[in-house]
């Protein structure tokens, strides 16, 4: 049996495009050899497809794009694994389910559908899917396959110290007798899952004694980046076949000899994060209909990674930088900003705010007649720059990329509708800390590009004389490792404290202006998940609340 894993990008929704996507690439699984070609969760309709399931007409094209594909396979010498939406049996609490469809000879000849549905940090299953009440394994052309998806492999009691569920379809489809196990998933990255996938489905399949087949989906949507990173772990443990991570690919594994391909991939993860937001943001921009996107560079190194992940994205001649100097701005901030776009070979303007913050400021007078000058005039300066930002995005159809960094936008280090105002937050996974390190990154990939001053100034909004993001925030080195703690592995103020040897009151300090500025983050842009705890989708919390760390 040769096995073709298809690592692909679907679109959510684009049921003819994904259809035809898949098509091509079991195409050339076929041409390889492939008995089989496997594909991710949840493939034909795209993954997350979040409140769509909601829409009988979705669940109904989703079954129907499903029979259309069989029929037009017809004539293929593999079978196909796709993920599909499903209709839930009937009588069932929630009408749709998660399913894969085995497809041989122009038909659909088994289903399975998901068993266990996450219902934490990003992932709301539960919400959606009918659970399957059992699994069974499958035969094909002499072979026992069981087919898990997703968070049905997640759920060894070997592996974890707590599972989360009573059930481990692993090992009920062992016991039935299934030969190989096919998992396809809908996988988000994070800076510790490829390492762990790896590790975890090597000891399974160690200890079952049977090849692992894991298949999972590559490509940005919206704020989740699903990185593929497909491979097999052998019978023996040994990664057997390996993808690369953040594009898609196809690679096969002979079930007999225990042999597949080994494509090269990252090894190091600050170069994997990098990658994970260059292709998030490439598809964002894509699968939302732009060609083109806006950033306000300031000279600061936060706009200046953001102008190398988007011009890596989708290219120089689709990036434009602007830059607004105001009535505090250096002399640096231009010349950083300027030899940064000459460098990317990007677009650059010049747009000054002076002029229209001195008008603004007029005709406020007469009502702050008497209030001495303090944040808010600050603030009408990053809005000013939003507005303009925002009006050539208006004028020439372009996405506004936003800029504030993970520590920032803990803090509320940040101005409604002024520089968070856009359509898509780059880096608001990215500590300040590791926004540095990234940037280096660059540099080391393409020396020279972020101008060393850059990096050597000290990080200031330049709102008002000689200001500096350490009048506002403990320095980033003290800072971040807090917010990691708290944001990420929720832990208490005491227990950071003594971990981190910082004070106790410094610490609450931090944790308690996190809390009070929920209320910025949920008017933010969506941003791009890297890490394990992002702001967005996956952290909820109340902005009208009361308690306090």
């Amino acid at each position: 049996m040769r096995i073709a894993l298809c690592q692909i990008n679907p679109t959510v929704g684009d049921l003819e495009g994904n259809a035809g996507l898949i098509l091509e690439f079991a195409r050339r699984a076929a041409a390889g050899g492939a008995d089989l070609a496997v594909f991710p969760e949840l493939a034909l309709t795209g993954y997350p497809p979040r409140d769509l399931l909601e829409k009988a007409s979705f669940r109904e094209r989703s079954v129907a794009a499903l029979e259309q594909l069989a029929a037009s396979a017809a004539g293929l010498s593999c079978g196909l694994v796709v993920g599909y939406v499903g209709v839930a049996p009937e009588g069932s609490r929630r009408p749709a389910a998660n399913s894969a469809a085995l497809i041989e000879n122009g038909r659909v000849v088994f289903t399975q559908s998901k068993m266990l549905l996450p219902t934490y940090d990003v992932f709301d299953e539960g919400r959606y899917f009918q659970p399957a009440a059992s699994q069974s394994v499958c035969g094909f052309r002499g072979l026992r396959l069981g087919i898990t998806i997703c968070e049905d492999a997640w759920n060894d009691k070997q592996f974890w110290e707590r599972p989360l569920y009573d059930r481990d379809p692993v090992e009920s489809l062992v016991r039935q007798g299934a030969e190989v196990i096919l998992s396809i998933n809908g996988s988000p990255y994070d800076m510790t899952k490829r390492a762990l996938r790896r590790q975890m489905f090597s000891a399974m399949a160690h200890r079952h004694q049977r090849p692992h087949v894991y298949v999972n989906m590559v490509g940005g949507n919206d704020q989740l980046i699903f990185d593929g990173s497909s491979f097999v772990a052998a019978a023996d443990g040994r990664v057997a076949a390996a993808a690369p991570s953040f594009r898609e690919d196809i690679i096969f594994f002979d079930v007999r000899s225990g042999q597949g391909d080994l494509r090269e991939t990252h090894a190091d993860e600050l170069e994997a994060a990098y990658d994970a937001l260059v292709l998030g943001t490439r598809d964002y921009i894509r699968k939302c209909g732009f060609r083109s996107v806006l950033v306000g560079l300031s000279g600061g190194i936060d706009s200046s990674l953001v102008a190398a992940i988007a011009t890596d994205a989708i290219g120089p001649d689709h990036v434009t930088g602007v830059s607004m100097p105001g009535p505090f701005s250096s002399d640096h901030s231009l010349t950083d900003a300027r030899a940064l776009a000459q460098n990317l070979g990007i677009r650059f303007e010049v747009i000054p705010i002076t002029p229209a913050y001195r008008t603004v400021l007029e005709t406020l007078a007469p009502v702050f007649r008497g209030a001495p000058p303090d944040v808010t005039e600050e603030n009408i300066q990053s809005r000013l720059r939003g507005l303009v930002l925002m009006a050539l995005s208006n004028k020439w159809g372009s996405l506004v990329l936003t800029t504030g960094n993970k520590s920032e936008i803990a803090m509320g280090y940040c101005t409604l509708y002024g520089d968070m105002a856009g359509g898509l937050s780059v880096i608001s996974d990215v500590p300040k800390t590791m926004v540095y390190r990234l940037s280096r990154l660059v540099n080391t990939r393409r020396p020279g590009t972020i101008p060393e001053n850059v990096f050597v100034k000290p990080p200031s909004a330049e709102l008002r004389p000689n200001q500096k993001d350490s009048d506002s925030l403990p320095e980033y080195e003290i800072l971040d490792p807090i917010l990691k703690a708290y944001i990420e592995e929720l832990k208490s103020p005491a227990e950071i404290a003594a971990e981190l040897r910082q004070p106790l009151e410094l610490v609450r300090s931090i944790i308690n202006t996190v809390d009070r500025n929920e209320y910025k983050r949920q008017q933010a842009a969506p941003g791009l998940k890297v890490t394990t705890k992002a702001f967005g989708m996956g952290r909820r919390y109340p902005i009208a609340q009361r308690f306090s760390e």
